[in-house]
């Protein structure tokens, strides 16, 4: 069974309508609005091997206890959320644990406890207060042959320490995260800070605006899927498949030798490895049990690179090298923190991993991916804000001066956070690279890991100059974050600067059509497919529209889908052999002949990967995409 518990200013909540088709009808009392003052919300899932329901309910009784004690309040809201788990126990076992659990809290221990209606849908509203024990999370499970586990988990790591943080500035100051004077030229570092280390709520309860421009380009939710998992449309595809293919360019832009390779998704439990791995990412992994097993579902590359590296014969003279796989990897988020592109259940990670001699070469390659990472923000005009984790303190003292090399070139202020001593991770530090979104939240897109254990623990060696095995360090990176978060970071930008007046644009390389031919009547579709005909195959993306509608509504159109050149076809434009040409965002017109055009064009695309125009030439030939 898992549960989270959330220590609430207020709970609201209200039932909707029937999740479940053979749920019990609520009486009229029920079907309203329900609304509790300073209470512990336990939500929770009921799993398939909670079977004993005596043992589980017992064990709920004394964590809900635990809990309420430690956050003194009397108030108790069971709350019934199956997105906690992807393993869930039949609904008739879930109600009867909650109905037990809910008498069991009343009678025995005088808890005033209100229960959320099983198997509805529900409206929801809360403000968890934000103290160290205001949010929890526990897994109680029963094993045969044994009595209950239990895991206890905060947000962040399972441990019984407590995290701490300080403001580093680039000239070496430390600083309290209280006692620090935040600059006005500081408004997106003091919201970094402000959510990481004093966690204060994410503001923006709407819907955010790059979630319209998404679906413009055919990007969005399954439904018939998992919550979390997303489908691209054309569009979407083929800017998944160039930022996939601009990943991987990057990736083998360094001065080693980059190995790409290709995998499954599922792993073993009953291999060590995988399960000691397991063990330390946390508790949302996707699992799949067949053939008395149960398999995890990769939330990386680590696993395949890692399994296939450990069977390679390597030399201190390959290191270094990099292994790349762009993965399809998964994780078990909450439903109510999915957001498009952004976070999901599914994502698409250009994981690229770095092997180092040892800790001195993985510092310096550290700096390398860390300068790249800040190069391809900067493309997109963008700034990223530093949270740098560190495994303990003394990580941090010990290598202080490099740590401030990182910062120096960038000039940027970084917020330290410190996890608590005395835990075997396996890694030393790592940086969340992170935006400030338009609702003013921070968001982690990139990300660079140094990794300590695990090259010991899937036992990939190399042998040294003097003929003895040793353990290389391992850097994790995502440079551009995932698929998925790059392009979250794009339109999120477009937003922002939209709402400073810019017109929205993707870039060059991205937009599906980079340029459209307008016939101003039927006769000249010819000449105009020939046109796009001569451009595809030079490499720019060009479509003709075709469609018998006004000029005003074709430019209207492709204003609309955000192409960024377009020209009118017609007589003069034919006789002369001279474009007037459109540029998106200007007020004026260019007028080229076809190969200064092209050349432009060529220009304009330099060395960013290119791929065929995703549909027809002709619109009219294109379906309605919605």
């Amino acid at each position: 069974m898992k549960i989270l518990t959330l220590h609430t200013d207020y709970i609201k909540f209200k039932p909707l309508k029937k999740a479940l088709k053979n749920i019990a009808d609520l009486s009229e009392k029920e079907k309203k609005e329900s609304i509790v003052n300073n209470a512990l919300v336990v939500l929770t899932a009921v799993e398939k091997g909670d079977a004993d329901v005596e043992e589980i309910v017992k064990k709920l009784i004394e964590n809900i206890k635990d809990v309420a004690e430690q956050v003194k309040t009397k108030n108790i809201v069971l709350y019934p959320y199956a997105h906690l788990s992807s393993d869930l126990a039949s609904p008739e076992l879930a109600l009867e644990v909650l109905e037990k659990a809910e008498k069991s809290l009343e009678k025995m221990l005088g808890f005033k406890v209100t229960r959320a209606p099983f198997g509805y849908y529900k409206e929801l509203e809360f403000k968890v207060k934000g103290h160290p024990l205001s949010e929890l999370s526990r897994e109680i499970t029963i094993n045969k042959g044994e009595k209950i586990k239990e895991r206890k988990y905060d947000s962040k790591i399972k441990s019984k320490g407590k995290d701490s943080y300080l403001i580093l500035t680039p000239e070496g100051k430390e600083f309290e995260v209280n006692k620090y004077k935040f600059k006005d030229s500081e408004e997106n570092f003091k919201m970094l800070v402000e959510k990481e280390a004093m966690k204060k709520g994410l503001s923006g309860g709407k819907e955010p605006k790059f979630i319209k421009y998404a679906k413009q380009f055919q990007i969005e939710w399954e439904p018939m899927s998992d919550k979390g998992h997303m489908r691209y449309g054309p569009s979407g595809s083929l800017m998944f498949n160039l930022i996939s293919d601009y990943s991987e360019k990057i990736a083998k832009s360094f001065e080693i030798p980059v190995y790409s390779v290709k995998g499954t998704n599922m792993f073993n439990l009953k291999e060590k490895a995988v399960k000691e791995h397991a063990d330390l990412f946390g508790d949302r992994l996707y699992s799949i049990e067949f053939d008395d097993n149960k398999f995890v579902l990769r939330y990386a590359a680590c696993h395949q690179q890692f399994a296939m590296i450990k069977n390679w014969n390597i030399s201190y003279k390959n290191i270094p090298f990099g292994a790349l796989e762009i993965a399809d990897s998964y994780r078990f988020e909450q439903a109510g923190e999915l957001l498009l592109a952004f976070r999901t259940r599914r994502m698409d990670m250009p994981d690229l991993h770095i092997f180092c001699r040892d800790f001195d070469e993985s510092k310096e390659w550290f700096i390398k991916i860390h300068n790249k990472i800040y190069e391809e923000i900067y493309r997109i005009n963008d700034d990223y804000e530093i949270l740098f984790n560190f495994s303990s303190k003394k990580n941090y003292e010990d290598n202080k001066k490099w740590v401030l090399s990182l910062l120096k070139d960038k000039k940027k202020n970084a917020l330290l956070h410190f996890y608590p001593e005395g835990i075997n991770y396996y890694w030393t530090f790592n940086i969340e690279y992170m935006v400030i979104d338009e609702l003013k939240r921070p968001r982690e897109i990139a990300t660079v890991q140094t990794d300590v254990g695990n090259a010991k623990r899937f036992d990939i060696r190399y042998k040294d100059k003097d003929n003895t095995n040793k353990y290389p360090i391992i850097l994790h990176t995502a440079i551009l974050g995932t698929i998925g978060r790059y392009i979250f970071a794009l339109l999120d930008n477009i937003v922002r600067k939209e709402n400073k007046g810019e017109i929205p644009q993707l870039p060059y390389w991205l937009s599906p059509t980079q340029i459209r031919f307008l016939p101003i009547s039927d006769k000249y579709n010819e000449h105009a497919i020939k046109l796009a005909e001569d451009f595809n195959n030079r490499g720019i993306r060009a479509d003709v529209d075709d469609r018998i509608e006004s000029s005003s509504k074709k430019i209207v159109d492709s204003e609309k889908e955000w192409v960024p050149f377009t020209v009118f076809v017609g007589e003069k434009e034919i006789k002369e052999n001279l474009f007037v040409l459109r540029t998106r965002g200007k007020k004026t017109l260019d007028k080229v002949s076809k190969e200064i055009s092209i050349s432009n064009l060529r220009k304009e695309q330099g060395e960013m990967p290119w791929r065929d125009l995703p549909f027809p030439v002709l619109l009219s030939k294109r379906p309605v995409f919605v």
